[in-house]
């Protein structure tokens, strides 16, 4: 199947196997704090645009004084790009060439994955509005009259996704009038466990005992719940981890969910680009073996710093 073949199949069917069959085939790249912060990395999306398509790309979000900004903390300080120029203006070349080639078994081009930073009322009904101007280049559903069934999407160029947090859901969802278009879509709840370094000992139904929703359509996962200790701590790549990882993927994909695992870096001190050493597997080599891992067992959206390589992998 050659990579967006698999869009075709998403939206040739409506309902749980349509939203099984979207990321179904090949993974999608993920580009892992794509925005600059402390006035340095301010490459990255073009980076992340440059090695073709699709591609995901995540924002994180925070407000300042009236407007929303790309910024890695809660806290920003007003030299933050505006979401506005940093990512719907700088993509709106892409998107606009796709409407007009018109090939929607390619589309979505590029998944947007909005981190928020909080969670105040201005910063979501803000994030509302301004997807509402941009709203014929995204992929949208009909909010419809029960939750658990899922709409068929109409297909645009971007596909918006945010996480787990019950205040985007009110203002995202359940404040969206029946009959009207969703616009972004949430990620499932995770049973909450109070030691991470546990995590992998979980069976994956005890991690995620719901079915997805109308708007909650996706698992967002860090590595904690493949290797003991997540990337920091992992040891060599077993036969063991990858039937953990298969069973994982194989779940969420049997619920009806996509499944996306962050953050998979491998990289010396020298190498390191504001990268987090908390998702550091020490090497190229070693982060390697666990995005061929993912590759192989299906994983939706594989989240990385090294934008580069795992898209030429992948690729």
């Amino acid at each position: 199947m050659v990579p967006n073949a698999r869009f075709l199949l998403f939206f040739a069917a409506v309902g749980l196997s349509a939203q099984t069959n979207f990321f179904n085939g090949l993974p999608v790249t993920d580009a892992h704090n794509c925005y600059p912060y402390q006035g340095r990395w301010a490459n990255r999306l073009d980076r992340a645009l440059s090695f073709g398509f699709p591609v995901a790309i995540e924002q994180d979000l925070a407000w300042y004084v009236d407007h929303i900004v790309v910024s890695h903390t809660p806290q920003p300080t007003g030299m933050e790009p505006t979401l506005r120029e940093h990512f719907f203006e700088r993509v709106r070349p892409i998107v606009e060439k796709a409407l007009r080639e018109n090939k929607r078994d390619t589309w979505p081009i590029i998944v947007v994955h909005f981190d928020f930073k909080d969670n105040q009322p201005a910063l979501l009904q803000a994030v509302w509005k301004l997807l509402g101007e941009y709203e014929s280049w995204i992929t949208t559903a009909p909010k419809g009259a029960d939750p658990a069934v899922l709409a068929a999407f109409d297909p645009k160029p971007l596909l918006v996704l945010t996480e787990d947090s019950d205040a985007q859901e009110a203002v995202f969802f359940n404040e969206v009038a029946a009959g009207a278009r969703l616009r972004v879509f949430g990620s499932a709840h995770s049973t909450p466990m109070k030691d991470n370094h546990l995590l992998a000992t979980v069976p994956p139904e005890r991690l995620l005992t719901a079915p997805p929703t109308n708007y909650r359509r996706w698992w967002n996962n860090s590595w904690y719940v493949v290797e003991q200790g997540g990337a920091s701590r992992a040891g060599d790549w077993t036969p063991t981890d990858q039937d953990r990882l298969r069973s994982l993927v194989d779940y969420a994909h049997k619920l009806g969910y996509w499944i996306r695992f962050y953050t998979l870096d491998g990289f010396t001190q020298a190498e390191n680009q504001g990268w987090d050493a908390g998702y550091n597997f020490g090497s190229i080599a070693a982060v390697r073996l666990r995005w061929q891992a993912a590759r192989d067992a299906r994983v939706n959206l594989i989240a990385t710093d090294q934008y580069e390589q795992l898209g030429a992998l992948v690729k």
